[in-house]
């Protein structure tokens, strides 16, 4: 679908791992700022790595739903600080593992017309974060099956 540069949409994200690394899922909530509607969601297990990881990747797929939806103005609400003001340009990215994550948002950022970024409260982040950990909950559900620990 095309950008359309009117449509604007709010891309909440959220990461998480069970340890750090540990097992990690991302969560992703695309709404319609001008109603609320949901637009989209994501809720998947991303095996594992590092919080900040999943972190970077909830942004990532968030905002390639978001192209998929025609969106043309995105607004990136995280709870995560370093994401926010890495990609702000405020803080300086330095972890190696981190870097290609960037580029890689920065790359799909260039993509609409204009992208701001929101720093929110966790508190202010519920549907994101209840989906990552929807997504690292089925990531241990699908490995213990595949080791054949659920089964009878």
């Amino acid at each position: 679908m095309p950008a359309d540069p009117r449509r604007s949409v709010i891309v909440s994200c959220d990461g998480a791992s069970r340890g750090n690394p540990g097992p990690a899922g991302i969560g992703v909530q695309i709404t319609d700022p001008s109603d609320g509607s949901v637009l989209g969601e994501i809720a998947e297990g991303i095996g594992e790595t590092t919080n900040n990881v999943a972190e970077y990747t909830a942004a990532i797929e968030g905002l390639k739903k978001a192209k998929q939806l025609g969106a043309g103005e995105v607004l990136l609400r995280s709870d995560s600080k370093l994401l926010i003001e890495q990609l702000a340009g405020r803080w300086r990215v330095k972890h190696p593992n981190i870097k290609p994550l960037h580029a890689q948002v920065r790359a799909l950022t260039g993509e609409f017309d204009d992208v701001q970024y929101e720093h929110v409260r966790r508190e202010r982040n519920t549907e994101p974060d209840r989906l990552a950990n929807e997504g690292v909950d089925a990531w241990l559900a699908g490995r213990a099956n595949a080791d054949g620990w659920g089964e009878s």
